[in-house]
């Protein structure tokens, strides 16, 4: 059984897709998740508003980025 179930589920599935919105194709599978696992961190932590989310997911992506860049 999904630890995140039901609304909460929904929730996160939004903020990673939120993330990845102008990313072409969605962004690759090894991407979507590593920031998947980093939204699952936050809501652990407490962050459950999708607002929140969304920004937790969208600076993740730009780590991972800068990371892949560097």
């Amino acid at each position: 059984m999904n630890e995140f179930e039901g609304r909460m589920q929904t929730i996160l599935d939004a903020a990673l897709d939120a993330a990845f919105s102008h990313v072409r194709h969605g962004g690759d599978h090894e991407s979507r998740k590593l920031i998947a696992a980093t939204l699952l961190e936050a809501a652990r932590s407490g962050t459950t508003a999708l607002d929140e989310l969304t920004s937790v997911a969208r600076r993740a992506l730009i780590d991972l980025r800068n990371r892949s860049a560097g």
